[in-house]
């Protein structure tokens, strides 16, 4: 083992990496009625957070509303007020990276040319 190297048994990651709450924090800035909801984002983030994820039947599973389009997957968040687009990176031998691409409310995502 080189200096700096992890060792072969030093436990890896077994959750997701969210790719970046600075986005919800935005989103919450530049929406104030949405202030009200941030319980709900942060748990949305908390529970991308602790999942581990290696397939979109996995995303599904966890939250069953998500919508694959494309590349990239539509979540539904604060019952259906707002959605969370995201690109996931899945890895057979590690959690997913998940890079949040857009986060709106229902009208703005109606908008969008997915």
């Amino acid at each position: 083992m080189s200096s700096g190297s992890r060792p072969d048994n030093e436990r890896r990651p077994r959750s997701n990496h969210l790719i970046s709450r600075r986005k919800v924090r935005e989103f919450l800035a530049d929406h104030p009625d949405a202030k009200k909801d941030e319980i709900v984002f942060n748990r949305w983030c908390r529970i991308v957070e602790q999942s581990d994820w290696r397939a979109f039947a996995d995303v599904k599973s966890t939250f069953g509303t998500a919508d694959q389009v494309g590349h990239l997957v539509v979540f539904n968040v604060g019952g259906n007020k707002y959605r969370v687009i995201a690109g996931i990176q899945y890895k057979a031998d590690k959690p997913a990276w998940v890079f949040i691409k857009f986060i709106g409310t229902h009208a703005e995502y109606d908008q969008l040319r997915l």
